[in-house]
């Protein structure tokens, strides 16, 4: 049968750019669908407004909203537009999605997260199972990440640190802020063993990009002007492109996969830049739109196999929605309390901190109960948005600040030492309440259903939070910070999401095999963080990219069988 196109991958983040790059370089012709806009290095700067306080590089909520459903004291569920609640699950809508904005902290995920169920047992509430595929499996393809995509560190040892098939991390660590040391002495001194964060940041030129600036620790929010953030695009998807067996249409939102009555995916609909409906067919499909989304097309698109949505005879499709678990902190050191040549070395602002603690990524506390999945503990700076920081700070404790007053707080804030700050990670427990759905009555701009998130959490997410988030203030007071102050909270972190197509080996309780290709259409594989029955205790991007990379390798295979 004669298509477009070998391969459709829709969705360019860190589940698209792999396969787009792996399989164009293979000699494939492939085409990805990207929704949002194609901005370059010129394009991306370090502007507050623009990352932060306007929808400069998400999609404006009066066109695009979603319905979030949130617990009441009653236990009820309470559903309302992000049209007017301030909730924003959008977190980079073009070529390269989301890794254009991410921070970068890439940590693997250890063997014990493929077998979570295994260790510990069950967990009341929570619907924990095993991976089928083992930490060994994915290890090639984290080092393959390391490389393409360029992750810069040093491996050092400390108790938790995984098996690796090489012996460093290829490029070398970013330059460190003076806090870093600062914190190395505070750790050894309570006997812990810090690490150098690994980054998706080239900290010189390399493979056709440039070195990280050192502008300020503005990564996280804002897009790189160098190139040396690794994000889907620019490490992976200009390079297919040169291939010229990669096209990317961005402006280019999906409607609709087309099924037939054998199940497998026969077209892809979609409205390009102009709102005109447009098909194009291939022999593999790829959904890579970003957990929440890819549920969503897959809901919205059913067909004569597949009356209840595209792969969902399981009824999983949209399950098992996972953010991150955690908590978090924050401490300063104050400039007064330094000698000058020290205080001076502190006031540099550009570089990162860039430590890391795995101590408790498994907890054997007898205080806090029995052996439990702890997580991983990351020092940053605070982001220096001045516009949000300044916000901070108009509340006094008889109200609203204004003139001298207001100026003294500004000036005490931003003048008197650096604020350093813990972001803590653990599982958020997969439950019967955090899952994906299409809302019955709100549509977006194109007139579709639009996702309906329900937000429910296990209370093993918060204890976990809680004992990391403190661990972390510790290392701050042994500092001599001051104002320390830690705590874990509910709200879900709308900028890490997985889960919703778990991968599986019983058709029954998962929407993909091990592979990632739907159980019920052969022809369709699922490549972001949707696929994950767990997260893990670090954030999601790595080892996304690093299943994007098995998974064209698998779509490479199935391809020879089909010729």
């Amino acid at each position: 049968m004669n298509t477009d196109y070998d391969i459709c991958v829709i969705g360019s983040g860190a589940g698209g750019g792999p396969i787009a790059w792996r399989l164009a370089e293979a000699g494939y012709s492939v085409l990805v669908l990207e929704k949002g806009p194609w901005f370059r290095e010129a394009d991306l700067c370090k502007d507050e407004l623009a990352c932060c306080r306007r929808p400069t590089y998400i999609p404006d909520q009066r066109e695009e909203p979603r319905v979030v459903e949130t617990e009441d004291d009653d236990g009820n569920w309470r559903a309302r537009s992000t049209r007017r609640s301030g909730w924003n699950f959008w977190n980079g809508t073009c070529v390269g999605g989301a890794t254009n904005f991410m921070s970068g902290y890439f940590h693997r995920l250890k063997p014990v997260d493929f077998h979570l169920r295994s260790t510990f047992g069950p967990i009341e509430g929570a619907n924990v199972v095993d991976w089928p595929i083992s930490y060994d499996e994915l290890e090639p393809y984290y080092t393959l990440v390391e490389r393409e995509v360029g992750i810069s560190g040093r491996i050092q040892p400390h108790p938790h640190l995984e098996p690796r098939s090489t012996p460093n991390l290829p490029y070398p660590p970013l330059r460190e802020h003076r806090l870093a040391a600062h914190v190395d002495r505070a750790c050894h001194a309570l006997g812990l063993q810090p690490f150098p964060t690994p980054r998706a940041i080239l900290p010189h030129p390399a493979m056709g990009r440039s070195g990280c600036a050192y502008n300020g620790g503005l990564c996280g929010s804002s897009g790189c002007s160098t190139g040396a953030k690794g994000s889907s695009r620019a490490a992976l998807l200009d390079r297919a492109v040169t291939t010229r067996r990669c096209e990317i249409r961005p402006h280019s939102m999906v409607k609709r996969l087309l099924s037939g009555p054998d199940g497998k995916v026969s077209a892809v609909e979609y409205f390009d830049a102009k709102g005109r409906l447009q098909r194009v067919d291939a022999q593999i499909y790829v959904v890579a739109c970003q957990a929440i989304e890819s549920a969503r097309l897959l809901l919205r698109s059913p067909g004569p196999r597949h009356p209840h949505g595209l792969a969902n005879g399981s009824g999983q499709v949209g399950r098992n929605l996972l953010f991150a678990g955690g908590g978090a902190g924050s401490g300063r050191l104050l400039y007064r309390r330094f000698s000058g040549k020290e205080a001076d070395a502190l006031r540099e602002f550009g570089t990162f901190i860039n430590r890391s603690l795995q101590e408790w990524y498994i907890i054997d506390d007898s205080q806090f109960g029995p052996k439990s999945k702890g997580g991983t503990i990351d020092f940053v700076h605070r982001h220096p948005a001045p516009i949000a920081r300044a916000h901070h700070q108009i509340e006094g404790e008889h109200g609203l600040l204004w003139g001298k007053p207001l100026k003294r707080r500004l000036e005490q804030h931003f003048r008197e030492g650096p604020y350093i700050k813990i972001e803590a990670f653990c599982d958020w427990l997969p439950v019967a309440d955090c899952f994906v759905g299409l809302d019955p009555t709100v549509k977006d701009k194109w007139g579709l259903p639009v996702a309906r998130i329900r937000t429910g959490q296990h209370v093993q997410n918060l204890r976990v939070g809680w004992y990391l988030a403190e661990k972390g203030a510790e290392v701050l007071r042994k500092m001599g910070a001051e104002n320390v102050v830690a705590f874990a909270a509910s709200t879900p972190p709308t900028n890490l999401v997985a889960g919703t197509c778990r991968f599986g080996n019983d058709p029954a309780t998962s929407v993909l095999d091990h592979e990632c290709r739907a159980h019920e259409a052969e022809n369709l594989f699922v490549s972001d963080g949707s696929f994950m029955p767990t997260g893990g205790s670090v954030p999601y991007t790595w080892t996304i990219y690093a299943n994007a990379f098995r998974i064209a390798d698998a779509i490479d295979r199935q391809l020879h069988q089909m010729t």
